[in-house]
């Protein structure tokens, strides 16, 4: 394992032991409301803190991007953190969510970890050199049709503006998949993409430390990646598709077809 994948292994287990610990009495657990729909909570907090403090004794002069503490530092190294995703299916005791950690350089994400410490599930990828689940080497379903698919996806929970747009999108797709289903932390959703579980993932308005770690997991093994224009420009964004490659390009018609015009590519 790279050394600096190794760190970012290292920094996701402490911060799921913190998470798993503070799962066994959640009745304890202080939640405060950023804004609607979206909570934080102690956990969160210490979960980021360890992960910054791990990062740190190896790599004292690299940037951090993180959800709770924003942007630290400036470098062309930097660190892209969630340190619990899914927080509020945590909050219900919902066993989804999960660590996020990418390790970016120049720009460009070359490391990734997602780490589900209820499962002691532990997705990785290194730019070129595969992803692997548990150290076992992962690849995208082999499903070509999307009516055959089982496609991942999330509600806009901070972009209100575009549900109108994403209702439709929603409607059309239950029809023509397998099934839709919102488990509620991307970064999963999207390591699911990587080893074969869902055979597609769409979603708007993301934040950076979603998907950072993951998108790159999806590519590494063999899928595709962009926004709702086709183009690369999801960090930015922030929508996001992800597929197999014939159910990727599938999903992004349907998509394009009703992103309607409040919808930015």
């Amino acid at each position: 394992m790279h050394p600096t994948l190794n760190i970012a292994v290292k920094a996701a287990r402490r911060a799921a032991g913190i998470i798993n610990r503070a799962s066994m009495d959640l009745d304890q657990v202080e939640v405060r409301t950023k804004q609607p729909n979206e909570f934080v909570t102690e956990v969160d907090r210490a979960a980021e803190a360890s992960i910054i403090e791990t990062i740190r004794e190896a790599y004292p002069d690299h940037a951090i991007l993180a959800e709770e503490s924003g942007a630290l530092g400036e470098s062309e190294h930097q660190w892209i953190i969630d340190p619990l995703d899914g927080t509020t299916n945590f909050i219900h005791g919902f066993p989804q969510y999960a660590v996020s950690i990418a390790y970016a350089q120049a720009g460009v994400v070359q490391h990734g970890v997602v780490y589900d410490p209820t499962r002691n599930e532990l997705f990785t990828a290194s730019r070129g050199r595969g992803a692997f689940l548990n150290d076992r080497r992962i690849r995208v379903s082999r499903r070509i049709r999307l009516n055959d698919s089982l496609v991942g996806t999330g509600f806009p929970y901070r972009a209100f503006e575009h549900a109108d747009a994403y209702m439709k999108m929603f409607r059309e797709l239950t029809e023509k998949t397998a099934g839709l289903r919102r488990p509620g932390a991307a970064s999963l959703d999207l390591a699911y993409v990587a080893c074969g579980r869902f055979d597609a993932f769409f979603e708007i308005g993301l934040a950076p430390w979603d998907f950072a770690a993951a998108a790159l997991m999806v590519q590494e093994a063999g899928g595709l990646v962009s926004d709702f224009a086709g183009d690369a420009n999801y960090v930015s964004t922030g929508n996001i598709v992800a597929g197999t490659p014939k159910v990727f390009a599938q999903l992004i018609q349907i998509i394009q077809a009703h992103k309607g015009e409040s919808l930015v590519a």
